[in-house]
């Protein structure tokens, strides 16, 4: 490999205070890494860092999963801080990478099941008036009946079923079965920010304008408590993205999801 590969060592970093600043800088773009500056997840997370650019490595899925967010002028410093942490990392994990930054991990990694997503965010709440909100709140009792939900709804969705205990979870039932709920994967009114996800509506039930009444209404219950609400989706999920800028959601970044195997032989490589 040439001169270019041979890895600087990276450095980590451990300050929250520093994280949060650096962070905070662009709530929207970086609302899961803010999440996950909070206790809740703090201990799944390893940190990395080249002046005001930061990736996040949280390790409490089964697959590991790599954030690496930046603004268009902020892209050159984080593909250099992806050269620096590309040595250390797992040989399997999923990313979350901002366009272009998939050219540099394709030196260490098979770049596999890339698609192009949407970050967007709440910002005209005045249209969820647009819709009846529904829903009732869920929490930690309602989890085996939310992941049989999943498994019909919505399968290979990822499901923390920690995350009922935010209270941040809104569901509706007909006839006793649940058939359509709304929660999130971040939410902290520490950092002010909450990051939808997991949902999802019955196939019995769909085009009964359900999953927008749940969604507006756990958007109601957010913004009591924090000043952005973001949600990620993809960007060929026409139905999903036109649903939510009828909610009020502006799509404000684009990115890249996809999973990395470490190339035979790269690491030594690098080193």
């Amino acid at each position: 490999m040439d001169g270019e590969l041979i890895a600087v060592a990276v450095r980590a970093e451990h300050d929250r205070a520093v994280l949060a600043g650096l962070l905070g800088r662009d709530p929207v773009l970086h609302a899961y890494q803010l999440g996950d500056l909070d206790d809740f997840f703090w201990p799944y997370t390893s940190w990395f860092r080249r002046g005001d650019q930061v990736v996040l490595l949280y390790h409490g899925v089964e697959l590991p999963t790599l954030l690496a967010f930046a603004a268009p002028d902020g892209v050159a410093e984080l593909s250099a801080l992806l050269v620096e942490a590309a040595p250390v990392l797992p040989a399997r994990l999923w990313a979350h990478l901002s366009p272009g930054l998939e050219e540099t991990v394709s030196r260490w990694f098979v770049v596999s099941e890339a698609a192009p997503h949407l970050r967007m965010a709440l910002t005209d709440p005045g249209a969820l008036a647009s819709v009846a909100a529904v829903g009732e709140p869920l929490g930690p009792a309602d989890a085996a009946e939310l992941a049989g939900l999943y498994a019909v709804a919505y399968p290979g969705n990822w499901f923390d079923a920690r995350m009922l205990e935010t209270g941040q979870y809104v569901g509706v039932r007909e006839r006793g079965r649940l058939v359509a709920v709304a929660g999130v994967h971040v939410f902290s009114p520490r950092w002010r920010v909450a990051a939808l996800g997991n949902v999802t509506t019955h196939p019995d039930v769909r085009g009964r304008g359900l999953g927008a009444g749940v969604v507006a209404a756990l958007c109601a219950r957010l913004r009591a408590s924090v000043d952005h609400v973001t949600l990620n989706v993809r960007a060929d999920n026409v139905a999903a993205v036109r649903l939510y800028e009828r909610l009020g959601f502006t799509r404000v970044a684009g990115f890249t999801g996809c999973a990395l195997t470490r190339r035979v032989g790269s690491a030594a490589a690098a080193g």
